[in-house]
This record gives C-alpha cells, sequence and structure tokens, in this order.
C-alpha cells in the first residue's frame, strides 16, 4: 500500500527566492532536496568545474601520483584493468586518454563477465605479468581483491588501485575491522581514514581525480582533461549514482559538453538511436545510451563498448554503434521473457511472502539478472536477488528498496556464500546451488524489515494549484536538472481533480489521455503511463469521481502549437 507523505521543510522561501533570483516555489523545492544555507544554494544552483574538490584530499593519491610520474617518465609498461559496465568502461578510457596524453606506455584489460567474472582475478594479473606489465591501475574494481593484489605484489609487479565500492570488513563483536588490499596505493573515497568531503562518486569520477591531480603534479593543464567530464557524466548516471554536491556539477556540465562532443563514438550512438545532440538529459543517458554501451558487456565483451569510445574514424564508430544498439535490442527482449518467468514463480508459490525475494532462472542470461532483479523490484517494492546459473555455480545480482542494505544482509550470510560485493542499493554473489534454500531463509530471517518499510513512500513536494501551472513555472524547473537518484524530479500533488474524457492511446493500450478539473476548476490536459484499467477503477470507487494525484507539468509541443500538460504518476 502506497503511503503519501507530503514534506514540510521550513525556510524564509521568500528572501531565498528574491535572493537567488527564483520563485519562492523553487527555492521551497531545493530546500526539499535538503540544500541548506546560502552556499549550498549557491553551489546547487551555479557549481562548476572550478567548485570541484581537490583530489589530493584523496588517501593515497599522493602516492599513487609519485608511482605514475616515475613509472611514466622510465617508460614502464602500465596496464589499466576496468570493469564491463558502464562505469568501468569510461573509467577505463579515461584512465587510458589521461595516460596516453602524457605520454605512457599503457593499454587495457577488461574481465568478460561470463568467464572472468566482476572485477580482478588472477588470470587477469598473471596474464599482465606474462606480457610483461610493470604497473597494474585498477578503475571501478580491486578494493576487494586482496588475495589478487597480493600475486602481483609476488610476482613483481606494482599494483595501484582506484575504486568507488565498500571496502570489505570483517564484523567481530559488532566491531568492522575493515581489509584494505595490499596495494601501492589503494584510493577508495569510502575508506574510513579518507578525509575526501564527498564519499558518492563513481569509478570513472575517481579514475578522472586521479589523472587531474596527475597533470597538475606534472606541471600540465588539467583543463587539458575537460572533455574527459562527458565520461563522468555517463558513468554517474549509468551507474545510478546520487545527483547531489559534486555529482551534480560533474552530469550537469558534462551533459552540456555532450552537445558538443568531439568524441566519434559518442557522436555515432547519439545518431544511431535517434537522439538529438542538443537536448541530451540524464534521462537519454539511464535509458537510451547506458543501455547500449552496457550490452557489449552483458552480452558479448565491453572492449566492444570501449572500442567504441576510442574509435578513430566515423565509419568504424558507426558500424560499432550499430552492433551495440543492436546487442541491447536483443538484450531487452531476453529481459522480458525472464521478468515474465520471474513473476510467475513469486505469484505460483510461497515466495510472494518473503519480505526479501530470492528467484533462481538457471535459463536467464546471467549478466541479465541486475536488470531482472531492478524490474521485480519495481512490481514488489521488496529487495530482490535474481540467481542463475553460471558454468560451475549459481551467480546473481540483487537490487534493493531504501530500507534495506543490500552489502549488509549479505554479509550476514557470508558463510553460504562464494564471493560477494556491492552497496546499499546493489550487490552481486555467486554460492553453490545446494545453498540457494539456506541463502534464503538466511536473509529473511535477517532482513528486519517490517511491513511498514515494504510499502512504497510516495514523497510530495508541495501541493499545487493548476492555475499556479505557466510556461514560465515549467521553464524555471529546468534550474533543478539533471534529474537522477538523490535529486528525483520533483512530485506535485492536487485533490479533488476530476478526470474527463477519458481515452486510451498507444499500440499497446497503456496510455490514458484525459481532461483534469481541479477544485479551484482550471482543467489541463494529462496523460498517465500507468495501468488504465487499474486508473479506471480507482475512479469507479469514488462516489464523486474526484481523485487525488500526484504529477509533473510539462510543456507540450505538436504541429508547432504549445499548450501546457501536466503526467500524471500516481492516484489514490
Amino acid at each position: 500500500m502506497e503511503r503519501w507523505v507530503l514534506l514540510r521543510k521550513g525556510g524564509d522561501f521568500q528572501a531565498m527566492g528574491a535572493h537567488f533570483g527564483i520563485s519562492p516555489r523553487l527555492a521551497c523545492l531545493i530546500r526539499n532536496r535538503e540544500v541548506v544555507g546560502e552556499d549550498q544554494m549557491e553551489r546547487y544552483l551555479n557549481g562548476t568545474i572550478a567548485d570541484l574538490y581537490d583530489g589530493m584530499l584523496m588517501r593515497d593519491m599522493d602516492r599513487a601520483v609519485d608511482i605514475l610520474r616515475e613509472k611514466i617518465s622510465e617508460g614502464k609498461k602500465i596496464r589499466v584493468i576496468g570493469d564491463y559496465d558502464i562505469d568501468g568502461v569510461n573509467a577505463t578510457y579515461i584512465l587510458l586518454e589521461g595516460l596516453e596524453r602524457l605520454g605512457a606506455e599503457v593499454d587495457s584489460d577488461i574481465p568478460d563477465r561470463i568467464r572472468d567474472g566482476y572485477g580482478l582475478n588472477m588470470e587477469l594479473v598473471e596474464r599482465a605479468y606474462r606480457e610483461g606489465v610493470d604497473t597494474v591501475l585498477t578503475c571501478d574494481n580491486g578494493i576487494a581483491a586482496t588475495e589478487e593484489i597480493a600475486c602481483g605484489k609476488r610476482l613483481g609487479m606494482t599494483m595501484i588501485v582506484t575504486d568507488h565500492h565498500e571496502v570489505p570488513y570483517v564484523e567481530t563483536d559488532g566491531e568492522k575491522v575493515y581489509q584494505l588490499p595490499p596495494g601501492d596505493a589503494v584510493i577508495d573515497p569510502k575508506r574510513a581514514d579518507c578525509g575526501y568531503p564527498f564519499k558518492g562518486l563513481c569509478g570513472a569520477a575517481v579514475a578522472y581525480k586521479l589523472m587531474e591531480a596527475l597533470y597538475e603534479a606534472s606541471g600540465r593543464d588539467s583543463e587539458e582533461l575537460d572533455d574527459l567530464i562527458e565520461n563522468v557524466a555517463i558513468a554517474t548516471v549509468g551507474d545510478v549514482m546520487e545527483l547531489t554536491d559534486e555529482n551534480r556539477i560533474f552530469v550537469r556540465e558534462g551533459l552540456a559538453m555532450m552537445g558538443r562532443s568531439r568524441n566519434l563514438g559518442l557522436n555515432a550512438l547519439m545518431e544511431c538511436t535517434g537522439l538529438d545532440k542538443s537536448h541530451i538529459s540524464a534521462y537519454h543517458i539511464g535509458f537510451v545510451l547506458g543501455p547500449c554501451l552496457n550490452a557489449g558487456g552483458r552480452l558479448d565483451t565491453a572492449k566492444r563498448s570501449l572500442a567504441l569510445l576510442r574509435a578513430e574514424s566515423r565509419k568504424e564508430a558507426a558500424v560499432l554503434a550499430g552492433d551495440l544498439k543492436a546487442l541491447n535490442d536483443s538484450r531487452k527482449e531476453m529481459t522480458e521473457k525472464a521478468v515474465e518467468e520471474a513473476c510467475r514463480q513469486i505469484e505460483g508459490g510461497p515466495l510472494k511472502e518473503d519480505k526479501v525475494l530470492v528467484v533462481y532462472l538457471p535459463e536467464c542470461h546471467e549478466s541479465l539478472a541486475g536488470i531482472v532483479a531492478g524490474r521485480i523490484r519495481e512490481n514488489y517494492y521488496k529487495p530482490v536477488f535474481v540467481l542463475t546459473d553460471a558454468e560451475e555455480e549459481v551467480k546473481g545480482s540483487g537490487r534493493s528498496i531504501e530500507a534495506y542494505h543490500m552489502y549488509e544482509g549479505l554479509n550476514r550470510c557470508a558463510p553460504l556464500l562464494i564471493r560477494f560485493g556491492g552497496h546499499k542499493l546493489a550487490a552481486g554473489l555467486s554460492l553453490e546451488r545446494e545453498n540457494i534454500p539456506a541463502l534464503r531463509r538466511k536473509l529473511n530471517e535477517t532482513c528486519g524489515l517490517g511491513e511498514k518499510d515494504l510499502g512504497e513512500k510516495v514523497v510530495i513536494d508541495m501541493e499545487l494549484p493548476f492555475a499556479c501551472i505557466t510556461e514560465a513555472f515549467v521553464k524555471e524547473l529546468e534550474l533543478l536538472e539533471p534529474f537522477g537518484k538523490g535529486n528525483t524530479k520533483p512530485v506535485f500533488a492536487a485533490r479533488g481533480v476530476r478526470p474527463l474524457n477519458l481515452q486510451i492511446l498507444g499500440k499497446n493500450r497503456k496510455v490514458l489521455k484525459m481532461q483534469a478539473e481541479d477544485l479551484g476548476g482550471t482543467r489541463m490536459e494529462a496523460l498517465y503511463f500507468g495501468d488504465p484499467e487499474e486508473f479506471q477503477k480507482v475512479l469507479e470507487q469514488k462516489e464523486d469521481g474526484r481523485l487525488s494525484v500526484t504529477f509533473y507539468p510539462g510543456i507540450n509541443e505538436y504541429m508547432g502549437r504549445r499548450s501546457l500538460q501536466i503526467v500524471i504518476t500516481h492516484c489514490q
């Protein structure tokens, strides 16, 4: 059951609005995003690259910079080892580009999702040694690779780790004892002893910070790296980082850069997917470009996505972009089948009563487990683990809800698992097949979730009469962008709304168009992209034919005509 909650943050919105040249309503919306005080408000509205923190504040950044300067000057062979997702690929690209521009002898390796699994492994380390690599530089992985890093050191290689994932720990008598890998430098803002002021960076952002610090220490202008901010933006949105603080600046600046990008691969992918370069938003990264870049690592090899970013001709870029789009189209079909099977299992058995869903889909391609888990979480609003058969074991991915810390949940089940990793809202794991029932039991016994935690909370920013919706107000809302996790679109609400002239549209008949009239008698064109039958059921239960709705306002442009409209998101 949904719980609707109206935010009531205090503040002198009239004065805040006057100070920053915005409406009191917009000042209230920004305050609702936990932005407090003039400095934070200024950074939220007007933050630029100049407001980013100094990467040298990260623990071990100075050591990594010193090592890399020495290795470059000596002509030593450096290998970047990334990961196969959108963050890992962009982090690898940033390090390769940054190091090459400094004249380093550098190449890269990315694990195969099926054959190698996540992150650094012994084969990657030993292959680097066999191929004469002097220094291994990880990105978006390595913080949990204690044995692999130690192996590299034993072989005589220099090992530098850059990562953003949680540092593994062992809990003893309620105390967390953190286990850092024995690298020559270990950079991760989530280190307990790291004084960096923002912990929410993705792997590509940490890689960018390293290159920025390296350039400054080498007497080069770090502005030479500005073009790589678009890759930080893509990785930040694609890896679903919170769009707060530095991430907000990275994404806003990166989106602006994508409109004038000189990267042949990115341009080809935008063209191939039919996007307008001049209007790229975080939505387009999350739901169009990102899935294509991820499709390489899911169904083929992430090296294909890296090759796209590094393409040197338009022809090569066009071919690679077309391949990735085709892979993503195939991935969508496979995902739909797996989601249908998962829902059948849940609805047809005892799983539905569980608070943490553990769904075993042996036929599902293991690379799709995380996407399927995310879809199931949306359907049931519960933490979900989707498990599937790998070559010698069962692998899985989890997606969580706000009330459940997924990494900590898995940590309580550590004896049942071969390996696991992740953070609060997403995790990966592998285990023996016979341990699946025990894992399901243990996760549910230790989850600590109550019924209240499992009801989706709809947080409303403010009630808004339809008469207050103007083109100027809709335009002003753009100052809140980019939207995403941690900076969601505002949610407006109105009571006593009468839906009139309902029409079902769309080839799948999933769009409801109507006129909506509020208590003040103002009518707006409205769309609802949910289940039209459910909407009409809720409406039929209302004797007065009036609903409470949440919505977001916008402008509909059609055949040269502009009209105000709202998109209804929830009703009751």
